[in-house]
């Protein structure tokens, strides 16, 4: 059990945010929402400049497709009580506002929607759900109700693919069959209690979880900041928000594999390389090693944007797509994003890795978990020809998600099947499928963890 699972909460979510920042042994911790993963080459720019000028010039991607900035200078008060302690950084509130990253400063920590990436551009996507990102992103900071909303409350806006359907949200709406936008289905932490949502519905049923969340929340004498925390959640959640929003229905629950999309190892780790659109253009996806941008790669991605519809999509697998690029563009932009140590090759050991913060952002970890992989594995530029645009999905490698911890709380850690590595303090545990191993050092326990997700 971790803690982003924990059934009972003793204290309030104190997710932070533009403008609550968390005091981090590293130094002040913000996190920007950006809906549905989209931001603009120009707000991106923006992030990498406070990164650089204000920060410690590290960037992050969250599993909530948003972007967080570390080392933010603090008041001495910030620091000296826990590490969560909640402080202010208005100068970085303000390069946000003026970005456009920050609509709503009662709203802007719950504004946590996810969204398929390609949604409308590839094959697999059944229905373009990027019109409903911005309505749903709008209705829900026009609800002041909605701003009690605890920061872990995850929004889900599936294409079809079942790509952010796997992520099991709070509220996920998923079209019932492909192509098909007549009526969506309105799954609870994964679950399908058959809430349905006729078209021109679907802001308003998805809110109205929220507040049936709330209220349930609410009879239960619960602190829960997830719906699947509650009692009988999904059924009990469901039944509330047909009573307040008429026009959803009840209809039959499904099972997932009625939905007609498959997910596994490329919906655990992410797809790298080039991806073909609809129109004969294509996407450039490429992965920050361990989810960790600098300014210098952040300028980089923006530059390419410009090539293409001027902005990015940032995804719950910490990748990073450039949408609409042409097929030259995307080969000459997929060589030149690796050279700056961003992984555009999809057999790089580095695709599904993942790390808590480690030492010296944490003060409870046992280990520079960063630090000791980047020794392990060396430089992430693959050696690899990454000019062509054929691309092999890491299901085909059939490795699984490996999470590096830097203590027993696993903090990042990713949901379903992981591998986890965890440091003792005198090296590191490796565990898969209940068999736990000791390794001395970072060496050969990253050799172990690259054997273990092949096996599996």
């Amino acid at each position: 059990m971790f803690n982003s699972d924990l059934p009972g909460r003793s204290g309030p979510d104190a997710c932070p945010g533009a403008l609550q920042v968390h005091a981090a042994a590293d130094g002040g911790l913000a996190r920007v929402r950006i809906p549905g993963g989209a931001v603009t080459a120009g707000q991106l720019r923006a992030v990498a400049a406070a990164a650089r000028e204000l920060g410690s010039g590290v960037i992050e991607l969250t599993s909530r497709a948003n972007l967080q900035v570390r080392g933010l200078p603090l008041p001495p008060a910030a620091c000296e009580g826990a590490e969560r302690a909640p402080a202010e950084a208005p100068d970085f509130a303000a390069r946000m506002a003026a970005a456009g990253l920050l609509p709503s400063a009662t709203h802007e920590r719950v504004r946590n929607i996810v969204a398929s990436p390609l949604a409308g551009r590839n094959a697999a996507s059944g229905r373009d759900v990027r019109p409903l990102v911005a309505e749903l992103d709008r209705a829900l900071c026009a609800r002041p109700g909605l701003a009690e909303l605890p920061g872990r409350f995850l929004f889900a806006l599936d294409d079809g693919s079942g790509d952010v359907a796997a992520l099991e949200a709070d509220v996920t709406l998923r079209p019932v069959a492909a192509g098909d936008e007549n009526e969506a289905a309105l799954l609870l932490a994964g679950a399908d209690p058959g809430l349905r949502a006729p078209s021109g519905a679907e802001t308003v049923g998805l809110l109205a979880v929220a507040e049936a969340f709330l209220a349930e929340r609410a009879a239960q004498g619960s602190r829960a900041w997830r719906l699947r925390e509650l009692a009988d959640g999904p059924a009990r959640v469901a039944a509330r928000a047909v009573q307040l929003e008429p026009r959803l229905r009840r209809s039959s629950a499904r099972p997932p594999e009625a939905y007609g999309a498959e997910t596994g190892a490329a919906d655990a780790v992410g797809v790298v390389g080039v991806v073909g659109q609809r129109d004969g253009r294509v996407a450039l996806a490429v992965l920050p090693p361990l989810g960790r941008l600098t300014p210098a790669q952040a300028e980089a991605l923006a530059e390419a944007a410009g090539d293409g519809a001027g902005e990015v999509r940032v995804t719950p697998w910490r990748t990073v797509v450039v949408p609409d690029l042409s097929p030259a563009d995307a080969g000459r932009w997929r060589a030149r994003l690796a050279e700056a140590g961003l992984v555009a090759d999809p057999a790089s050991p580095w695709l599904g890795l993942t790390a808590c913060a480690g030492r010296p952002g944490c003060g409870k970890s046992r280990a520079d978990v960063h630090a000791d992989i980047r020794a392990a594995l060396g430089d992430p530029r693959p050696d690899a020809d990454v000019s062509h645009d054929a691309v092999r999905s890491p299901s085909d490698n059939g490795r699984i998600p490996a999470h590096w911890a830097g203590c027993e709380r696993r903090c990042g850690r990713p949901r379903g099947r992981v591998v986890d590595v965890v440091a003792t303090g005198h090296g590191y545990r490796v565990e898969a499928d209940g068999v736990s191993r000791a390794f001395p050092d970072a060496e050969q326990t990253s050799a172990a963890v690259a054997a273990t997700r092949e096996g599996l």
